[in-house]
């Protein structure tokens, strides 16, 4: 059964360099467990948007590092600060301390709509180590995360309860990994809507 899978996706921008952004796709997987299809789900002005749509093709990483996808969300990762290989069978790059990465290429486009559906094959596969989940903070990182990207969608008030409950699970539960992550993304939040107000 189909579903939604948070990571991060490499892309080739139109003069080479890397963008790196967080993405949770809609996965299938194989019988054996591994994925085979992904279809991401892109606002069409966004620069992965238009990097999967020019070049169609891209790789998705899984990553226990939530300070990563911190980082990515609030532009504070550029990829000469990542440890990056040439992908096989693809022209893209691979986040090479990401637990698993799957190289794709897109089948087809829908643009009718404000998010492009993109569906997309995995072509090569590959990792270093077992992705063994996320536990509660780093649960929560995620979900930050994705409220930051989505400030210009939701009501004020619900993003400052969510903010609320979120930190309580990081008071409790939280490394340094997690608050370092949590800091970063709350003052981009903070930033980013007085900057709308």
């Amino acid at each position: 059964m189909p579903f939604i899978l948070e990571g991060i996706v490499t892309t080739r921008n139109s003069d080479g360099s890397i963008n790196i952004a967080p993405m949770g796709p809609v996965v299938e997987l194989e019988q054996e467990g591994e994925i085979k299809q992904l279809l991401f789900r892109p606002f069409q002005d966004s620069k992965t948007c238009q990097n999967l749509m020019a070049t169609k093709q891209g790789v998705f990483h899984l990553s226990d590092d939530v300070l990563l996808f911190a980082r990515a969300v609030t532009k504070q990762l550029t990829a000469a600060e990542l440890p990056l290989l040439p992908a096989k069978k693809i022209e893209g790059e691979i986040i090479s301390n990401a637990c698993r990465w799957y190289e794709f290429q897109i089948t087809s486009c829908d643009t009718s709509s404000i998010r492009a559906e993109l569906k997309a094959e995995v072509f090569h596969r590959g990792g270093v180590r077992m992705f063994l989940g996320f536990n509660r903070a780093k649960n929560a990182i995620i979900e930050t995360a994705i409220l930051a990207t989505r400030l210009d969608l939701l009501d004020g008030d619900f993003i400052e309860e969510e903010l609320k409950r979120l930190q309580v699970i990081i008071e409790k539960t939280a490394g340094e990994q997690e608050r370092e992550a949590f800091d970063l993304l709350t003052k981009f939040i903070a930033s980013n809507r007085e900057g709308a107000s």
